[in-house]
């Protein structure tokens, strides 16, 4: 098999067993990645056992891409059920780094792990051999420090994900954490912890092959010239730390992800959430920018804890403490401290470690809030969605998404971001060429992170027609038009998360990378499959409706649970992702505000009757 290795490995951490699938039985209709990983689960999964229960099977799966370099399609997806969203029902996230990339190279497209260890473990996988590993002596540590410990151990050249003792303590919004700092959000670090697996260690020189190395080798030129000719943002770091661009293995030409070192050689990623999401709070408590932004970043990872789960409770708890609702006495957080390491430090220790007032807040922030009563429930955040963390492209400001987000178990943020970033990007474009007056942070803390070249009008009214179904999907004082846009940026990107292909790399402005053709003829090359426009369509319809499939199964319901957060059709929007003055194409491709706009209720359920 071309782009594959062929094999699936199936560990029971019960009875210490192994066991290989075909991927050839799976990949031929469903290609890889959140495909494959979908198709794993429908087979093995038990639609009623829960998300911490030993039969939820845990999924890590690659897709033909990764192994090759220029593509950027070293990203892995990583699905099971999840405890993070209610009800628990099947869900994904989308990693980078190399991990992926080694697991191919250990042999295998994918792996699979059921069951519950009696006693700590981790997994060490190697050119097609899996050993099950005491890891007792790793119980307790940080996620970070488990992954140096094992390539200490191992060598350096094996690649290891582990979670920190907030999945060992089944905090619903557990994370983990890769090589490179890749890390994983809906609560699979929880899940980890659950079946007592506490890391999987993998090397191995099994290198794919593709099917036509020359073609290959036109489309990765193409691919890279075409990254060259956007303009690249940086980071400038705090005071007395550097920044260097990290790319991810297989990369095309790197993106804004950056490892930052400190003074005393700590390092790590600092790229979107992961590295922001505490910069305006340390801002407002030091009034300067210094290190406490990174060092809070690296606590998340450590203990394994989303930070955008943290970021949404951070926002919510300053609202409750305002209000009285919560104390210092009453929760052991130091909340007038808000923004300062102390804060932060104690924040993270609480909830990894389910210390008291920490416990309730290990739930997630819908559920906390609930615990507390109709006050405090009326102060979570309305930039808040289904899974309990903050959005970041709001439907309300784009309304196409509304579908996007009742569709998807979690924020999507590729499919969200297609329609989200391309508005930013237009708007580059009315600011450079129209003068019109787009206001700006006045803090200037954050790079922007989305680098992309301007979107014009023609050039949107173009993606609107080809890519989102008319030019209606681009008037967004309507709602017509946006289930057909929806439609067929879930069937595109359920093909690129199949590839699987970088968010930041493929979802981009420039037109070409749009198109499905690109995204065939890389498959072609690389697999020796045919791939169309038509046949990348229909791959991303049946991928889609294999996980709605799930999601029917497991909820009982299908329509009845397509629902967004009642906030969003009652609470009028006044902020939105890197678009501060919330302007958006309008009749005609005229910038109209949405300040201020709420859902209309009745015209998401006509969008649901087209859709």
């Amino acid at each position: 098999m071309h782009g594959y290795a062929g094999s699936i490995l199936v560990c029971d951490l019960s009875f210490r067993s192994t066991t290989h699938l075909h991927t050839f039985d799976y990949a031929r209709d469903l290609l890889g990645g959140r495909g494959l990983a979908a198709g794993l689960y429908w087979e093995l999964a038990l639609p009623e056992s829960s998300a911490l229960s030993p039969a939820n099977p845990l999924i890590m799966a690659t897709g033909p891409l990764a192994g090759f370099s220029g593509l950027a399609g070293s990203r892995w997806q990583r699905c099971a059920k999840s405890p993070s969203i209610t009800p628990e029902s099947f869900n994904y996230s989308n990693l980078g780094g190399s991990w992926g990339t080694y697991l191919k190279f250990a042999g295998f497209d994918a792996l699979v792990v059921t069951g519950m260890a009696q006693n700590p473990t981790y997994l060490f996988i190697h050119d097609g051999v899996c050993e099950f590993r005491d890891a007792s002596y790793l119980w307790g540590m940080g996620a970070a420090q488990v992954r140096e410990n094992l390539k200490a151990e191992l060598g350096r050249d094996v690649r290891v994900l582990a979670t920190g003792p907030a999945g060992e303590n089944l905090v619903s919004f557990a994370s983990i954490l890769a090589d490179d700092d890749a890390s994983g959000s809906s609560g699979f670090g929880a899940v980890m912890g659950a079946k007592k697996l506490k890391a999987i260690a993998v090397s191995g020189t099994n290198h794919p092959e593709p099917n036509d190395p020359v073609k290959l080798h036109e489309l990765t030129r193409f691919l890279c010239e075409l990254k060259r000719r956007e303009p690249q943002d940086t980071i400038s770091p705090p005071r007395g730390m550097k920044a260097r661009r990290q790319a991810c293995l297989g990369c095309t030409a790197g993106c804004l992800r950056s490892m930052l070192e400190r003074a005393n050689g700590q390092r790590g990623k600092y790229l979107c959430a992961s590295g922001f999401f505490y910069e305006y709070p340390a801002y407002d408590y030091y009034h300067k920018l210094n290190e406490v932004p990174f060092l809070a970043t690296r606590l998340c990872d450590d203990y394994g804890l989303d930070v955008n789960a943290i970021d949404a409770i951070i926002n919510w708890l300053s609202r409750c403490y305002q209000q009285g609702i919560i104390s210092e006495r009453s929760s052991g957080i130091p909340l007038s401290q808000l923004g300062s390491f102390d804060f932060i430090k104690t924040l993270v220790r609480k909830i990894g470690m389910r210390e008291g007032f920490g416990a309730v807040l290990a739930q997630g922030i819908l559920k906390a809030a609930e615990s507390l009563g109709l006050d405090a429930e009326g102060l979570v955040p309305d930039l808040t969605c289904r899974e309990g963390i903050g959005t970041i492209y709001c439907p309300r400001m784009y309304l196409t998404n509304a579908l996007i987000f009742a569709l998807e178990p979690r924020q999507s943020i590729p499919m969200s971001g297609e329609v989200g970033r391309t508005v930013i990007r237009w708007l580059d474009w009315i600011h450079d060429r129209k003068n019109l007056n787009v206001s700006a942070d006045d803090r200037g803390l954050s790079p922007r992170i989305l680098s992309g070249n301007p979107v014009s009008d023609d050039e949107m009214a173009f993606i609107a027609r080809h890519f989102w179904g008319s030019e209606a999907a681009a008037d967004f004082s309507d709602y017509r038009g946006k289930a057909m846009a929806a439609k067929m940026i879930q069937d595109r990107h359920s093909v690129k998360e199949s590839a699987i292909m970088c968010h930041f790399s493929w979802h981009t402005t420039q037109i070409e990378l749009f198109r499905p053709e690109i995204i065939a003829e890389v498959l072609s090359a690389v697999t020796g499959d045919k791939y169309e426009e038509d046949s990348i369509y229909r791959l991303g319809e049946r991928i889609f409706n294999l996980q709605r499939a799930i999601h029917v199964r497991e909820r009982k319901c299908g329509r009845e649970s397509d629902t967004l957060p009642e906030a969003w059709y009652r609470v009028p929007l006044q902020e939105s992702f890197l678009n501060p003055d919330l302007l958006a194409p309008g009749p005609e491709g005229r910038p109209i505000t949405r300040k201020g706009s709420v859902l209309d209720s009745g015209q998401i359920e006509f969008m649901k009757d087209e859709y």
